[in-house]
């Protein structure tokens, strides 16, 4: 075994422990399931969903249902939740009917984007060829599920369920900004790309003109939403449902999102003096009318 391949065992291993781990932790007033938390009981539904996939995805060294399979494990850690606290009130019934309508909408349309890109994603191109990588990489996206769905599952599953109150009002209409602002960046983008007018350009009009990255705004902003609606049946440890919305943000601007993209548009357009004044006049994020 060579030394990158023993790498990626250990993150695998290591992410597999700490996942787990958060998930005891944050389950600690979660409803049981055959004596374990519902909270930990869905962290091991993710990881298996992702490494059953992972099987078949390794032997044909292929990506093209890794985002799939990732809507997939949102669908079924969130519908476990629900079986698992069944009967639901109000907050877990519309919290868990938000991740479901959310994980739908971007799952089809990340599908039909792979697809329409031949089927393969240039981030798994050297990946997929390494199995200990791309079992790396599967355990990684299980990992993004049980972090990002902590505040819903949580919700969903508590022993302390409170009255609708303030809190939920204002988290669901920040969760229909978020969803909101997505749908219609991507439908944008998506609109734009498909017109040959537009081949090789970059993207600067609708939601694009106020905010390099309309859709991750979304995105962080309904997760947060959701947290906010599940703040008054938080206790002790389940108080970890907080990095949800954390999570996502610092994934989406430091990790693989936000420094990629924008790395990528600097090498495609950085010479380009129309891309260099978008630069200057739309923020990276938050969404603003563009500056003179």
């Amino acid at each position: 075994m060579s030394s990158k391949q023993f790498k990626s065992l250990a993150v695998v291993i290591v992410v597999a422990v700490f996942s787990l781990g958060f998930a005891w932790l944050a389950g600690s007033n979660s409803v049981t399931v055959a004596g374990y938390s519902a909270v930990f009981m869905a962290a091991i539904l993710a990881l298996a969903i992702n490494w059953i996939a992972y099987v078949p995805a390794a032997i044909a060294q292929s990506d093209k249902f890794y985002d799939t399979i990732g809507a997939v494990t949102y669908l079924s850690v969130a519908g476990f939740a629900a079986w698992a606290a069944w009967p639901l009130d109000t907050r877990g019934v519309v919290i868990a009917a938000m991740v479901a309508i959310w994980c739908v909408r971007l799952g089809t349309f990340l599908f039909i984007r792979i697809h329409a890109m031949g089927g393969s994603d240039s981030r798994f191109e050297k990946i997929k060829t390494n199995p200990a990588r791309f079992l790396a990489a599967w355990t990684l996206q299980a990992l993004w599920v049980i972090l990002t769905a902590s505040a819903a599952v949580i919700a969903i599953t508590t022993t302390n369920r409170e009255p609708i109150g303030v809190f939920f009002f204002i988290g669901a209409a920040v969760w229909l900004l978020g969803i909101t602002v997505e749908t219609i960046a991507d439908q944008q983008k998506s609109k734009f790309k498909s017109d040959p007018s537009n081949k090789g350009d970059f993207i600067d009009v609708g939601l694009w003109r106020w905010s390099r990255h309309p859709n991750y705004f979304g995105e962080i902003t309904l997760w947060t939403g959701i947290l906010i609606m599940a703040i008054p049946v938080l206790s002790g440890w389940s108080w970890l449902a907080v990095i949800s919305p954390i999570f996502v943000t610092l994934l989406l601007t430091k990790i693989s999102g936000i420094n990629l993209q924008e790395e990528q548009a600097k090498e495609r357009w950085g010479d380009d003096p129309e891309y260099q004044e978008y630069r200057r006049k739309t923020p990276v994020l938050i969404p603003r009318p563009p500056s003179n």
